[in-house]
């Protein structure tokens, strides 16, 4: 049995990668949760790089959210996790890897906050550079895919599970986003996974005061 450590579900969107893959695949694991506030110098004695994401399995720990995505595709091939085709396989990869070492304004002045809403907070014109990206990626890959399904590549592959943190932000800070991208996200948002982990994240009622200093007004 795998298992899967991933931080609060209301902040964590690298975990949110991992355990969505997982989920919305079918694929059975135990979840392990490990507060962002206390909860780290436990982890780093299982992982050295001390963050969440962390699956193990069998005694075998795979840190980072890419490695974790090939290792569940390799694991699992029957689940068809990245596209079947080669270039489009290809084009997936590439568009994750852009998200992974990518978009920093985004992450840094809108981090993903599942139960705020906070219109417009954060938003510059650096952020919006990132925006306009990320709508560039999400409309070539739904212009191409339209027949296959609803997600990113038609069905749901490991890059819908990486830029699904993307539409959380965007539905937190009220971004207006072109038709095609707002139907993908619609779809992110409806899947029995995202359903699970948003409710999981509105439970917790634990939030980061360093990240959230409006709220002691409160």
């Amino acid at each position: 049995m795998l298992t899967l450590y991933v931080g609060n579900k209301n902040y964590s969107s690298w975990s949110l990668r991992s355990w969505l893959l997982l989920r919305q695949a079918g694929i059975a694991f135990d979840e392990k949760i490990v507060w962002l506030f206390d909860g780290l110098p436990e982890l780093r004695k299982l992982s050295p790089a001390g963050r969440v994401p962390v699956l193990v399995d069998d005694g075998m720990v795979v840190w980072d959210t890419l490695a974790i995505a090939e290792y569940v595709a390799e694991r699992f091939p029957e689940k068809r996790l990245w596209p079947d085709d080669s270039k489009h396989r290809a084009r997936a990869r590439s568009v994750c890897a852009e998200m992974h070492s990518g978009f920093t304004q985004l992450r840094s002045n809108m981090p993903m906050n599942i139960e705020a809403s906070l219109p417009g907070l954060g938003w510059n014109q650096a952020v919006q550079k990132d925006i306009d990206r990320i709508v560039a990626i999400v409309s070539e890959l739904r212009a191409v895919h339209a027949a296959s399904g609803p997600f990113l590549c038609g069905t749901f592959t490991v890059a819908d599970a990486y830029f699904a943190p993307v539409a959380s932000r965007f539905k937190t800070h009220a971004v207006k986003l072109p038709a095609v991208v707002q139907q993908w996200s619609d779809t992110m948002h409806a899947t029995p996974a995202m359903q699970e982990w948003t409710l999981a994240a509105l439970a917790e009622k634990r939030y980061l005061p360093e990240d959230e200093p409006y709220r002691a007004s409160n």
